[in-house]
């Protein structure tokens, strides 16, 4: 009898302990950081939910997180202005290192907080989920793009008022008067297709960063698609609005506000397509629609 007792209490000891291991282990791995990126399909509802918390948000909220992403847009341009000045790299490399010089705009966007109208686009995938009504979608575009034009007129003004145009014997303000005047002397077709060009690669950025986990993996998920699309030349709205409003100051007037609306109208209208169809409606139509 007592050799069966102490085998009965050595066997539920062993048990206990066992459990004991394993619960140990459940709670070491739940508390350890999940590493592996979501699935597309995940993305795709991430992006979904995103797009209905950003239709729906208050008016004052949308309207001040737009002003931010202007100015942060414009802190890009700022620094790509500066990178490719004087460069001796040549043309392709000099290209690719103002692109991830200009990143840091998206950068700051995603990881900072604000509300750009180029990844806004993004909320189409909601609305054709019929979570997001055609009101809210284009009343959200509306205060954002107003926002983000706000936002990079205070930067243009705050960089004039610095007088760091003038580094490098005046070359950077050069270098800005050539961006200015190479955006306003383009075919309206050709801005179009740029535009169309540019925001898919914004918005996979985007797309991309819903994926990460932490801040390393949004930057590296927005530094390729947002370098290619500055080094190939494509065009963003957004960053027009401090390009050319820079040049137009500049210029003491041979750029105009005409010159401004034929660069942004067809340029807006080929971000929307890039971001809304060739990305959000595409996702929305592989991975959502029943």
């Amino acid at each position: 009898i007592r050799t069966i007792r102490t085998n009965i209490y050595t066997s539920c000891d062993r048990q206990s302990n066992a459990i004991i291991l394993i619960m140990n282990e459940a709670n070491n791995n739940s508390s350890k950081p999940v590493l592996d990126a979501y699935s597309p399909r995940r993305i795709a509802r991430l992006v979904d939910e995103i797009g209905v918390t950003k239709a729906n948000q208050p008016i004052i909220k949308t309207f001040v997180l737009g002003i931010l992403a202007g100015v942060f847009i414009a802190f890009g341009a700022m620094l790509y202005t500066l990178v490719i000045t004087d460069s001796q790299l040549g043309f392709g490399l000099t290209k690719l290192i103002g692109g991830v010089s200009f990143s840091l705009g998206l950068i700051l966007v995603v990881v900072a907080g604000a509300e750009l109208f180029t990844g806004n686009n993004l909320i189409v995938m909601a609305w054709a989920n019929k979570e997001v009504s055609n009101k809210n979608i284009l009343l959200n575009w509306t205060i954002v793009y107003v926002g983000n034009f706000i936002g990079a007129i205070m930067a243009v003004i705050a960089m004039l008022g610095t007088g760091l145009l003038d580094n490098n014997g005046g070359l950077v303000q050069t270098v800005a008067l050539e961006i200015a005047y190479s955006k306003v002397n383009t075919d309206i077709y050709e801005l179009f297709m740029r535009g169309v060009l540019c925001n898919a690669l914004v918005c996979l950025a985007v797309w991309m960063c819903v994926a990460a986990h932490d801040v390393a993996s949004k930057v590296m998920a927005i530094i390729f698609p947002i370098s290619a699309f500055v080094a190939l030349g494509f065009e963003h709205s957004i960053a027009n609005m401090y390009f050319i409003p820079l040049g137009m100051f500049l210029s003491e007037g041979d750029i105009s506000l005409y010159d401004l609306f034929y660069n942004l109208i067809p340029v807006t209208l080929g971000n929307i397509i890039g971001g809304s169809v060739c990305v959000a409606l595409v996702y929305w139509l592989v991975y959502i629609r029943e």
